[in-house]
């Protein structure tokens, strides 16, 4: 099944009103109306600039995360229906570092994801292993438990799977092609064949061309080669340029 690719950018807790300005002006100068689709994810308060930049344009946008909850007592929270008002289509749920450093858990994680789902946002489900883990040799172990925490929940439909294992997020080191292709074809069966599966993990235009080259490799989800207009333009091209 032809599945469209998909690269989106999530810029973590990074950017300021001027520096999202000149980053937004390039990526919409550089980047091709066709091909690949397009995404970024930039920090909470700059949701309205990039909203009002973005709108009429080729490129999506979304968030980092949102609250498993619609409304209510939930101080510095934020709902997916809120995020659909600012004209969001995608929404991160379970990315590593929220995993790691905020200690959400797999429940927690599916929560979300049904959150975004219910309220019309395209949820991006990351998943992924520990060097610790991928050493013991329970990679798939670990990437089935947290997806299928999720399908006991709600269907896996509108969404976006994407394997980023955390030993090679912002560490300089990336799965070789082949060994990001061996966990997304394990992925693959659990989903369905048209499901879209990221990549993530030190993605850069030099080495984008070779991971988006894998059958089961979707596109990426990229992190600090989305601050860069020209590193991100240059992996969205790459995209565009290989065969579906």
């Amino acid at each position: 099944m032809r599945r469209t690719r998909l690269v989106a950018g999530n810029w973590k807790m990074h950017g300021s009103r001027a520096s999202n300005d000149g980053l937004l002006d390039a990526l919409i100068q550089g980047l091709n109306a066709g091909g690949a689709e397009c995404a970024v994810c930039p920090p909470f308060p700059y949701l309205q600039q990039v909203a009002e930049r973005l709108r009429g344009t080729a490129l999506a946008w979304g968030v980092q995360n949102l609250s498993e909850h619609a409304q209510g007592a939930y101080t510095g929270e934020v709902s997916a229906a809120m995020a659909r008002d600012f004209g969001c289509r995608y929404a991160i749920v379970g990315h590593s570092e929220r995993r790691q450093l905020y200690g959400e858990g797999d429940a927690q994680v599916a929560a979300k994801f049904a959150a975004a789902q219910g309220a019309g946002l395209t949820p991006i489900l990351c998943v992924g292993e520990t060097l610790q883990e991928r050493e013991a040799g329970r990679s798939e172990a670990v990437v089935a438990r947290q997806l299928d925490e999720v399908l006991k929940r709600t269907a896996f439909e509108d969404a976006v799977l994407a394997y980023e294992p955390v030993w090679a997020i912002g560490t300089g080191r990336t799965a070789t092609p082949e060994q990001a292709q061996q966990v997304h074809a394990f992925l693959r069966k659990r989903v369905s064949s048209g499901t879209r599966i990221l990549y993530g993990g030190s993605v850069k235009a030099q080495n984008a061309a070779a991971i988006f080259a894998m059958p089961d490799v979707d596109g990426g989800l990229i992190g600090g080669a989305s601050l860069v207009a020209e590193e991100f333009a240059a992996i969205v091209r790459a995209g565009e340029r290989i065969r579906q």
